[in-house]
């Protein structure tokens, strides 16, 4: 899907994902079901999320990894999409350079680097190799807050 200029002007609007549509509409001169329209058919086709992200330093007993995949072969996007399927993980990029693939995963104390890679990553054939970046400190990161991370803090998923 091609986003048209009204569709981006509504995306901006959302940068805080509070913004109500009937604000949204008045500011743009467009009808509030023109907005809620958008939006809607933005999100189904996978354009447009409106989530809470948190730091991931705000929480207890998380921890952030950045892993740089080589794979064996060329069928990256397929083993990008292997990869998103694994526990804990956040994101993946195909991406050029030394490393065929980012991935970003939150580990907890109770599912750190041992597990993720025994349980999750070895399930995946044609890894030629992986190297492990512990993320310290972020700048301007933000991440979902999932039920697994909820559960391993001691929270209760909605």
């Amino acid at each position: 899907m091609l986003i048209d200029a009204t569709s981006l002007a509504i995306i901006n609007h959302l940068k805080d994902g509070r913004t109500s549509y009937k604000k949204i509409a008045e500011d743009l001169g467009l009808a509030e079901g023109t907005v809620r329209s958008r939006v809607k058919k933005l999100m189904d086709e996978g354009v447009l999320s409106i989530s809470g992200l948190v730091n991931p330093e705000a929480l207890p007993d998380q921890q952030i990894i950045m892993v740089g995949v080589r794979i064996k072969g060329m069928d990256l996007v397929k083993k990008g999409e292997e990869f998103s399927k694994l526990r804990s993980v956040i994101s993946v990029c195909v991406v050029t350079g030394q490393f065929d693939l980012i991935v970003t995963a939150m580990l907890s104390r109770e599912f750190g680097l041992l597990e993720f890679f025994t349980q999750e990553v070895a399930t995946i054939d044609n890894v030629r190799s992986v190297e492990t970046f512990v993320v310290y400190k972020s700048f301007n990161l933000k991440v979902p807050l999932t039920g697994q991370t909820l559960l391993a803090t001691g929270g209760h998923p909605a």
